[in-house]
């Protein structure tokens, strides 16, 4: 049985095609587990720093207290920045780790 020219090239094609799709496919969920990888990395990352710049700015006077929500941790940490003179990244990590 001999197959036409035209078939031959149009199943190759659409061989490649499939075959570049599923990779497309794979390189997406790799990255997409990736980024999932790296968030979780960055949100632990900032949670230690967070830890760090609460014991060192309001770990003089305070244990960590019970966790509140996270509205009422916000109201709280913003009130203790000015009589802390914390910075605007101190107070964005200790708020992260508070409210974590």
């Amino acid at each position: 049985m001999k197959i036409p020219h035209m078939f031959m090239v149009a199943l190759l094609a659409a061989t490649s095609l499939g075959i570049f799709a599923l990779a497309a496919d794979n390189r997406k969920e790799a990255s997409n587990s990736a980024t999932v990888v790296s968030t979780t990395d960055q949100n632990e990352a900032m949670r230690i720093e967070g830890e760090k710049r609460f014991h060192a700015n309001c770990g003089r006077c305070h244990a960590a207290p019970h966790k509140f929500s996270p509205r009422m941790m916000a109201t709280i940490v913003r009130h203790m920045r000015v009589r802390a003179t914390i910075t605007d990244e101190d107070m964005r990590l200790i708020l992260h780790y508070m409210t974590e």
